[in-house]
């Protein structure tokens, strides 16, 4: 946790990691995965200096998500990250295009 984390962070930094650990993973994985989801609360509560656009504009929480897209399989990255790896790139239009679109323009 990141130094001057608010006692609620800190909390549910112990319960998200107590909980991964009840399920099976490594001590290493369950600090991983902790730190990963209360980082992304503080980004999408305006707690963290920076916050990435799909922090702030999910609708759903990290919490709530529950690794809903960590294995997306043959769909690949959502358009939201083509977009934001696309802008990265300085590709034209990118804001009017597809996903499938994107995808072509980045050469996958």
């Amino acid at each position: 946790m990141p130094a001057g984390s608010s006692p609620k962070r800190e909390r549910q930094y112990e319960h998200v990691k107590k909980s991964a650990l009840d399920r099976g993973e490594s001590t290493k994985r369950a600090e991983e995965i902790a730190a990963r989801t209360v980082n992304k609360e503080r980004a999408r509560s305006g707690e963290s200096k920076t916050a990435s656009r799909t922090s702030t504009r999910d609708p759903k929480s990290a919490s709530q998500r529950g690794g809903q897209r960590s294995h997306s399989g043959a769909e690949g990255p959502t358009r939201d990250q083509l977009y934001e790896e696309a802008r990265k790139r300085n590709i034209e239009g990118r804001s009017s295009m597809t996903k499938k679109q994107l995808q072509n323009a980045l050469g996958r």
